[in-house]
C-alpha cells in the first residue's frame, strides 16, 4: 500500500522536507509504516527496504526523533525523519538537509483547564500572558499548538541536556501565520535558536500538529 496516496503531502517551505498527514481513515497504518512509506516515496525505494531505528545512538533509550538506517541520501548522508500520532491522526516528516521533529497534541477542552501549575511548567511568562488575552476556546487551541511546537523541538534535539520548556518563549500560533520562531531563548542555545523554525500543519479534529526544523 502506498500510504502517501492515502494522506496529504505538505512541503515544509524551503527546507527540502515534506510532511505526510494521515487522519480519519477507518484503517490507519501504523506509525512506522507511515514513516517508511513517506521515505520510500521520496527516496524511490521499496517501503519494505526502509530501516528505522528508535533507540538513541548515544544512550539506547527510545526518545527523540527516529533514526533512518537505510536508505541514505544521494550524497551518502542520513535522512532526517520523525513521526508522531494521537488518536486517529498520524504525522510523519522527512528531509535530507535539516534535523527535524514532529508532534501531535490534543486540544484540551476549555472546560478542562490544565491548571496554572502545568502552564507554569510548560509555558514562558510571555506565552502565558498571551494565552490569558484569548477567549477560552481560542486559548485551548493555541495552548495545544504551542505545546506541539515545543515537543517537536525536543524531539528534533534528541539526546541533549534537558531544557525546561517554560524557559523558551515562542511566537504565538495564529499571530505568526503558522510559521513559528523562538522569541526568547536560553544561554545553552547560543545563536542556535535563530535557526529553528516551526511549521504548523492543518489536521482535522481537536488536534494541533507541528514540525520543528533546525535549519
Amino acid at each position: 500500500m502506498d500510504v502517501t496516496a492515502e494522506g496529504e503531502l505538505i512541503e515544509l517551505g524551503q527546507t527540502g522536507a515534506r510532511a505526510l498527514v494521515l487522519a480519519g481513515g477507518r484503517r490507519q497504518p501504523g506509525v512506522d509504516l507511515a514513516l517508511r512509506g513517506l521515505i520510500a516515496h521520496a527516496a524511490s525505494v521499496p517501503a519494505d527496504d526502509v530501516e528505522l531505528v528508535h533507540a538513541c545512538s548515544e544512550c539506547g533509550a527510545r526518545h527523540g526523533r527516529v533514526l533512518v538506517a537505510y536508505p541514505l541520501t544521494p550524497s551518502g548522508g542520513p535522512w532526517f525523519a520523525d513521526v508522531a500520532t494521537h488518536g486517529d491522526t498520524i504525522v510523519a516528516a522527512a528531509g535530507t538537509r535539516h534535523p527535524l521533529g514532529v508532534a501531535v497534541e490534543p486540544v484540551v477542552p476549555a472546560d478542562a483547564d490544565p491548571g496554572e501549575r502545568l502552564d507554569q511548567a510548560a509555558f514562558h511568562p510571555d506565552e502565558r500572558a498571551a494565552l490569558r488575552d484569548l477567549d477560552a476556546d481560542r486559548s485551548a487551541v493555541v495552548r495545544a499548538a504551542l505545546w506541539a511546537r515545543k515537543t517537536a523541538l525536543l524531539r528534533a534535539l534528541g539526546h541533549t541536556e534537558f531544557i525546561e520548556p517554560s524557559r523558551l518563549a515562542l511566537s504565538i500560533p495564529g499571530s505568526d501565520g503558522g510559521h513559528g520562531r523562538i522569541e526568547r531563548s536560553v544561554p545553552e542555545f547560543g545563536s542556535f535558536w535563530q535557526r529553528v523554525a516551526f511549521h504548523d500543519l492543518p489536521v482535522p479534529g481537536p488536534h494541533a500538529a507541528s514540525v520543528a526544523v533546525i535549519g
